[in-house]
């Protein structure tokens, strides 16, 4: 590539102005002192985040002696546009907030001089950690990279975060581009002061290093409902059917996140494509020990779509329309999560954009609930959502 030919940023003519882009998010946190022994869960996140950049006033475009062109940016989680999923091991909400006192900048960079994508996509990540009963800092920057070809660097609608599916709570993972995640884990995160300092030394919580490793993506639905909901579902113990009743209230980041990408925001052509991008819903289990909770996987996409498949745009759409989803559950027990082996087609009616009253359900469903060892210890026969009371939007924001 000659000089004349080389690409910096300049050329993309970005817009002066912050992106505020919807996330998905995963983190896999141990709760208590003992980072061995303390209770693991990945916890399934989203929310909406700032992130300001160049050219805006304050942040420059570089390139450097070798012809590689860069430019800063900065990531902003504030209380009303956190981050935040529910917490199985909590019962509790958690909330995922920029430290204000340290800025979470970074850049985006050219990985091969004079080409603007791939690039490295990095920012030093200064966070706060809440829930309704701590809040807590950590000590350390938590370094956040992954590799982008876009700007804004969304992730292709119901893509796998993961070159491949991983099981279980350790282990290595693969980011697919345009998925970034923490690379100096575990972090220890310890009750905060006024200040969002660290305090003491005994730590309270840590990000572990996988499988969710402060994972995240960014995606550009058309439109974001998160609904309460109510679900049944059947599962099979040792040769005897339970039927669990489940819950869960958003305003507490449970129940039902559905994304909704109309045909400018994919490149599969026409209709409205649809992802029950996170679920959270508690009930009890005898058969299987106590509290259980239903989730949707966040490493394997739960797509699908609403309407004919045929519409040109999201104002198009015929209602009552026609809502199906490839559902890949999960569900975490007492004494371990068990993940189900093949999805589970639900299908159901959205009478309009408010979901209020959909059901979900699945006429047919059998998928062994399995450990990540792949012992399998039940069987999910039959499942049917409710959904209630819901936010609906273009951005998810974060309910008081």
């Amino acid at each position: 590539m000659t000089d004349t030919a080389r690409e910096t940023y300049e050329s993309l003519n970005i817009e002066p102005k912050p992106l505020r882009p919807h996330i998905l998010a995963a983190a896999t946190v141990v709760f208590g002192d003992d980072y061995y022994g303390g209770r693991r869960e990945t916890i399934n996140l989203s929310g909406f985040v700032q992130m300001n950049k160049w050219p805006m006033p304050g942040f420059k475009h570089t390139v450097d002696e070798d012809g590689t062109a860069s430019f800063n940016l900065e990531l902003i989680s504030a209380p009303e546009v956190g981050i935040k999923g529910f917490s199985y091991t909590l019962n509790d909400r958690i909330q995922i907030l920029s430290n204000p006192y340290l800025p979470n900048t970074g850049h985006i960079k050219q990985i091969v001089p004079g080409k603007n994508f791939p690039a490295e996509f990095y920012i030093r990540r200064f966070g706060i950690l809440e829930t309704s009963t701590m809040r807590l800092a950590h000590r350390g920057v938590i370094d956040v990279k992954g590799i982008v070809d876009g700007l804004p660097p969304y992730k292709t609608p119901l893509t796998s975060p993961f070159l491949g599916r991983p099981y279980g709570d350790q282990g290595e993972v693969m980011p697919a581009h345009n998925v970034v995640r923490g690379t100096n884990l575990p972090a220890a995160w310890y009750p905060s002061n006024d200040e969002n300092e660290a305090v003491g030394n005994t730590p309270s919580a840590f990000f572990a290093s996988s499988i969710g490793p402060c994972v995240s993506m960014l995606v550009d639905p058309s439109i974001i409902i998160q609904a309460s909901t109510e679900a049944k579902i059947k599962v099979e113990v040792n040769g005897r059917t339970e039927e669990i009743e489940l819950a869960g209230d958003y305003p507490l980041a449970a129940g039902a996140e559905i994304l909704l990408f109309g045909p400018e925001k994919h490149d599969q052509g026409s209709g409205v494509l649809a992802q029950l991008a996170r679920v959270a819903l508690v009930g009890n289990s005898p058969a299987l020990g106590g509290k259980v909770m239903l989730r949707a996987s966040f490493f394997t996409v739960s797509g699908g779509q609403l309407g004919d498949g045929n519409e040109e745009s999201l104002s198009r759409l015929r209602y009552p329309g026609e809502l199906h989803f490839d559902a890949h559950f999960e569900l975490v027990t007492p004494s371990a999560t068990l993940y189900a082996a093949a999805p589970v087609h639900l299908s159901g009616q959205l009478k309009d954009i408010e979901p209020t009253g959909t059901l979900l359900t699945a006429e047919h469903a059998d998928a062994a609930l399995r450990t990540k060892d792949g012992e399998s210890r039940a069987r999910l026969t039959g499942v049917s959502m409710k959904l209630g009371d819901a936010l609906v939007g273009s951005e998810a924001y974060v309910s008081a």
